[in-house]
Order: C-alpha cells, then structure tokens, then sequence
C-alpha cells in the first residue's frame, strides 16, 4: 500500500507509538509523512522509514500575559482558523498523491486533526484519546489564585466561549469524517462513544521488549514514575501517599518528565518538601537514560487520572520491574493485579500500604517483576500491535 501519515503530536508516548508504527509498517508498505512544523520531529526520527517527509509550516500566536491574558482565547480561536485552511491544503495535497489510505495521528491543538473533515482518501484515525480539557473538570491546584473569579469570568468570557464552541464543533466533525476509529483501549472506547457518539475499534499499543528489557544491574534504594509535570498525571497523589510510609521506609521519589509546567513543577516541589520527602526531577531524558532508571527503581509508581492507556507500567514490566498504579483508565488492561503489580483505588493509604509491601517482600517484588516481563513478552508486542493495525488500514484501504 501507498499509506499517507498525518501527525501533529508534541513529545511523549503518542510520539512514540506512532514512530513504532511507521517504522514497521514501512517494511511492507510506501510511507509518506505529512506533519506540522510545530510536530515532535526530534525525540523520533521518522525519516529513515518513510519514502518522504512534507512539513507545513504553522507558527501559533502569541500568549498574551496578565492583564491582557484573556487576549489569547482570541489568538486560539484564530489558530483553530489557520489549522482547519491548513487541513484542508493537506487533504488536497493527500488527496492528489494516489495513496491507499491516510492513517491521521491526534493533533496536539485540535486533538481530532482538521484534515480528517476534507479527505476524499480512506481514513483511519488513531484517537488517543478525547480532548480531556473540552469534556473534564481541571484538576484543582492552588496555584491557580482567585480560582472562584476565574471560574466566574470563564463564565461571561465571549473570547473562551468562542473558542471552546469551535474547538468542540471541529473535534466532534472531525472524528466522525473518519472512515474508521481505532481507539488504544477500552476505556478510550467507552469515553470516544459517550463523547462523540463513535464506535472506536480497540487496537493496541504495543513494547519494544528488546530495547525495554532486565539490564541484571543492581537496584537502587528510589521510586519512580514517568510523565508529563502537569496535573493530570497525580503526582501530587504519590508524594501524598509516600509520606504515610514510616521514615525509614520512605524511599526518594524520582520523576523523569518529557515536559514540566514550571507552577507544577514548583508545587510539587514545596508539597515534598513540607512532606518530608525527597524529590529529584529530571527532563529530556534518552531512552537509555529511562530504561535505566526502571532498571534500577525499586518500584513504579503510577497515579494519573483517567489515562487513556498508560504506557509506563508497560515499559516498568517490559525491564522486570514491579508497578503499584491506581485503579483507573487503560493501566487496569495492561496490568494483572497481584501478578504483575498491585492495583489499588485512589486512596493514599491503601496505596501507601501497597508500596510498602514490595519494599518489605523482596521475592514478592521480583517476582512480580518477572512475571511482568513475562506478561509483555506473550501480550504486548510491537509486530502483534502492528499487524492488527496493518489488517485495519488494508481493510479500510479496500473498503
């Protein structure tokens, strides 16, 4: 086949994943690359797996600061105008190119791509997941000052109402122009149908299991977890729930971020530092540097609200290493409880108490870590989440 990919993704596991499918589908078929020059281009080099790369050129506008911050709802909503024409030169572009199919990737402005709504080309859309921010309440933060104003003039703000309206209208357009949906778990699945009304097929991600693999080195006395410095990913949760551990079991707290919100950055900071617990963050890390660190974690620790699969606790079982997470979102369909980890509900004591136990039960530990290894290896590989993928875009292709 003839595949044209779209992707306007920044830095982190979407990046990823869909790196790890361009460079294996590109074994069997012709790639061609299509992205925004606003794209994560450097974490994953796409270009030695695809026939060509074509780069648009997208520059957003300014953030206004205080007090003319509400100013950049209006810069948004003239963003959204220049992506939706831009998406329509690519669909043309696309359309023109004879390809099979288009595999379009999330944006990260739009979340469903505007291109989806004017492709003629069969269209297979992997939806990540929904647009969080048009369809969740924020995670409350102190930070946020006057948050009870704030909330009261979003309320009256015509430059947000605007914005979210046209945001809302091209994500719900744009996902329901796709020829099929793959979604990257069940519970994905759930939220795309409640949201848009959409049946989305569930197709995996997959691990890398030769690069994610035991290195036999010896483990350090810290905890990990990985992801994004930014609400959603509840780290606050953690540093609450470690701080319940007695003090001679409470281990450092190591956080390995492909981004960081400098206000979160410093409330987690305080928060641990109020708490008693140490707390090293690190960003931009190389792979080599992450496998490490799971290698050498004495446990994973992974709390974030609702994520729609979670790749970490795949990655921490693809190196042997045990993972306590919170009984929410995709992690409950890649790990087994009390095989591969324990899964607890979002209370800081039970998952204090949890973390505790594999810091006291050493065999326990490895021997959830081995079994975890073991349940990645039968379950989760990249050819199986390929080839799943590849029947989706040769059926869609044929259709």
């Amino acid at each position: 086949m003839k595949v044209a990919v779209y992707h306007n993704l920044h830095s982190g596991g979407a990046v990823h994943t869909s790196w790890e499918q361009v460079r294996r589908l590109s074994e069997r078929h012709q790639i061609v690359l299509f992205a925004l020059s606003t794209a994560d281009r450097t974490s994953y080099d796409f270009r030695p797996y695809v026939a060509e790369e074509r780069v648009r050129m997208f520059h957003p506008g300014p953030e206004f600061q205080r007090p003319w911050g509400r100013l950049s709802w209006i810069m948004r909503t003239v963003d959204l105008l220049r992506l939706w024409k831009l998406g329509e030169e690519l669909a043309r572009e696309i359309d023109s190119g004879g390809f099979d199919v288009a595999l379009a990737q999330p944006c990260q402005f739009t979340q469903s791509p505007p291109v989806l709504r004017y492709l003629a080309t069969p269209t297979v859309y992997y939806c990540q997941e929904p647009l969080r921010c048009l369809y969740e309440a924020p995670i409350p933060r102190p930070y946020l000052h006057g948050y009870p104003i704030r909330r009261t003039l979003d309320k009256v703000d015509l430059g947000l109402h605007l914005y979210r309206s046209l945001a809302r209208w091209n994500d719900q357009r744009a996902i329901r122009s796709a020829t099929r949906v793959l979604v990257n778990s069940v519970h994905t699945q759930t939220n795309v149908r409640r949201i848009y009304g959409v049946n989305g097929t569930v197709c995996y991600h997959g691990v890398d299991a030769e690069r994610f693999r035991p290195l036999s080195q010896d483990r350090d006395s810290y905890l990990l977890s990985v992801g994004a410095l930014v609400p959603h990913k509840g780290f606050d949760f953690l540093i609450d729930a470690l701080a319940r551990l007695p003090s001679d079991k409470r281990l450092p707290l190591h956080l390995i971020c492909n981004y960081a919100e400098e206000q979160e950055r410093q409330y987690l900071s305080n928060l641990a530092r109020e708490r008693g617990l140490v707390l090293t963050i690190r960003e931009a890390v190389s792979d080599g540097e992450l496998i490490e660190a799971y290698n050498r974690a004495s446990v994973v620790l992974y709390a974030p609200y609702r994520e729609p699969f979670g790749l970490v606790p795949l990655e921490a079982m693809a190196c042997g290493t045990p993972v306590v997470a919170v009984r929410e979102g995709g992690v409950q369909e890649t790990m087994i409880d009390r095989q591969t980890g324990i899964l607890v509900e979002r209370d800081p004591e039970e998952f204090s108490r949890a973390v505790r136990t594999l810091l006291e039960e050493e065999a326990l530990a490895r021997q959830y870590g081995s079994q975890g290894r073991m349940h990645v290896l039968e379950n989760w590989s990249w050819e199986k989440a390929v080839h799943e993928l590849e029947t989706h875009l040769l059926q869609v292709a044929e259709s």
